[in-house]
């Protein structure tokens, strides 16, 4: 994965803590759920970022 989809799951994830702040502070508890799921997604897709980045990594070491 490039830099882009790289900030592009930070953004989400950010966008997911503004969406929960806001339920918190409205007391909307489905705009809470709603950033709390977002931000789930996010960190898996960066998860499987790290995983790529590590086999990467390897793949290079091997060279």
């Amino acid at each position: 994965m490039g830099i882009g989809d790289k900030a592009a799951n930070k953004a989400e994830e950010l966008a997911g803590k503004a969406k929960e702040g806001v339920g918190d502070a409205t007391d909307n508890r489905d705009l809470q759920a709603e950033g709390k799921g977002q931000q789930g997604e996010a960190g898996v897709k960066q998860a499987g970022e790290h995983v790529k980045d590590a086999g990467r990594d390897i793949k290079d070491g091997l060279r």
